[in-house]
């Protein structure tokens, strides 16, 4: 698989030659849109706005709409001449502790893979974050955006982060009213946590959702009737004290595992 970015991670006056290497995939069903009346595919072409002709990629060019309808147009050597030195490499501009960043700064993963040469300092440098239970943040210019990174040490390698900018994040909508709660709520609600706290195993967890689409898009392939899971109806309580302890008794009655963990197959499966 062909590396996302390419670059070398500076720290100091270390440089240590890395590939970035998308971390996750999409595994979702992905659907073509078709003409209702006689299902054929429905394409979308690029037109020139003015002569209304199809315009292929070669012909297309970058522009910055400074008025209504004037543009700028800019060129890859363009863009190139923004970059300095520094955007070149993956800058590493200080040191911090993971709990200091908020979640919602988090955007997408990659695989810090070291590069020929690189090796050694590659080590040093996971190793000696790991150690200290530090992460660092970092910028570079990936493509044509400048980007803010946290590179993550693991027992494998680096994980690199983009986080967005804080101009990026936009504030809470509506901010939840911190209402009064009593002693007894809390600690049932704090039991009701510890008696579903368990490691967190990525490789319990399956989309379901996905699973159950599957199986409707095969039936309908195969001609049968698509039926429709009955929905569980909730017990109908309101007092909050109530659905806690409702929910605890709950918690006892299931199996230690988790929502979305495989089952045996029945003999309906497998025949």
């Amino acid at each position: 698989m062909p590396a996302a970015h390419k670059g070398a991670i500076s720290f100091g006056l270390v440089h240590i030659p890395v590939a970035l290497h998308t971390a996750t995939q999409d595994n979702d069903i992905h659907f073509n849109q078709l003409c209702k009346e006689d299902g054929s595919r429905v394409k979308y072409k690029k037109v020139c706005a003015n002569c209304g002709k199809e315009v292929g990629s070669q012909d297309i060019v970058k522009g910055f709409e400074f008025a209504p309808g004037e543009y700028v147009t800019m060129t890859d050597a363009d863009f190139e001449k923004a970059k300095t030195e520094k955007d070149k490499t993956i800058q590493i501009l200080h040191f911090t502790d993971i709990a200091n960043i908020r979640p919602i700064y988090f955007d997408k993963t990659y695989h810090a893979v070291v590069e020929a040469g690189g090796d050694k300092a590659y080590e040093l440098l996971r190793r000696a974050m790991l150690e200290e239970k530090k992460v660092a943040i970092a910028k570079t210019v990936m493509g044509q955006s400048e980007k803010l990174l946290c590179l993550v040490p693991t027992e494998k390698g680096i994980l690199v982060e983009t986080l967005f900018f804080a101009d990026e994040v936009k504030e809470i909508p509506k901010e939840a009213v911190h209402q009064e709660l009593n002693q007894p709520e809390l600690d049932m609600a704090k039991m009701l946590i510890g008696s579903m706290d368990k490691p967190f195993e990525p490789s319990l967890y399956h989309d379901e959702y996905q699973k159950r689409l599957r199986e409707i898009i095969e039936a309908k392939i195969n001609g049968q009737d698509i039926v429709q899971a009955p929905a569980e109806q909730p017990d109908n309580i309101i007092n909050l004290m109530d659905a806690l302890q409702a929910s605890l008794k709950q918690m006892e009655q299931k199996p230690d595992t988790p929502p979305g963990t495989p089952h045996a197959p029945n003999k309906a499966e497998t025949a």
